[in-house]
């Protein structure tokens, strides 16, 4: 089994890219969806955060809103909340790759030079675009506002670096454009996996 890690910054297309990997019939795991998945009602997270945040914790479920508040007034709670959330993502990667069945499966994780899991990868993809789209796909969202974004995307590590520290980029400009390079990534691995 080839892991192939799939990194890039917010707005960069990174969601519609594991997706074109999953269609062409690669496992996809989404290191988001798995934090969803721990914060939902009955979700592995909750317990946890019920005897660490309990205001955090509303209607059973754990309120993003909420942690956000803790977070901003609280400088040492994002590291004790990734000190809960990290092992159980850790858990749920490691029980989708006990079950995955195909050659090559995609680990959507986008802060994974930042917490080194590049290093358990046997290649980085990382999906990029130039920095007036990535601001205009991101402001289109209508999620969050100019400072919002300007505040992320300073947390995170530059694009140029992430491009510089992966086997493969992918610029994601067109759909057409970003699926012939995804094509052409899964056939490179097939031929690295056949001559290994």
């Amino acid at each position: 089994m080839f892991m192939l890690g799939l990194t890039g910054s917010i707005g960069m297309g990174k969601s519609t890219t594991a997706k074109m990997f999953a269609d062409a019939g690669c496992a996809v795991w989404d290191a988001d969806a798995a934090v969803h998945r721990l914060y939902e009602k009955g979700g592995a997270a909750v317990s946890a955060f019920r005897s660490a945040f309990p205001e955090a914790v509303i209607n059973d479920e754990i309120s993003r809103p909420a942690l956000k508040e803790i977070i901003a007034r609280d400088e040492t709670a994002l590291k004790k909340i990734e000190a809960i959330v990290h092992p159980l993502v850790g858990k749920d990667r490691a029980n989708f790759l006990a079950t995955a069945r195909s050659e090559i499966v995609v680990l959507d994780i986008p802060l994974i030079f930042e917490t080194g899991g590049n290093l358990r990868m046997d290649a980085v993809a990382c999906v990029t675009v130039s920095g007036e789209l990535q601001q205009e796909r991101v402001m289109a969202r209508g999620t969050m506002t100019q400072e919002q974004f300007e505040n992320i995307r300073a947390k995170q590590m530059p694009n140029d670096e992430k491009c510089a520290l992966s086997d493969y980029v992918i610029e994601t400009d067109t759909v057409e454009h970003a699926r012939a390079q995804v094509q052409a990534v899964i056939e490179d691995i097939k031929e690295r996996i056949r001559h290994a």
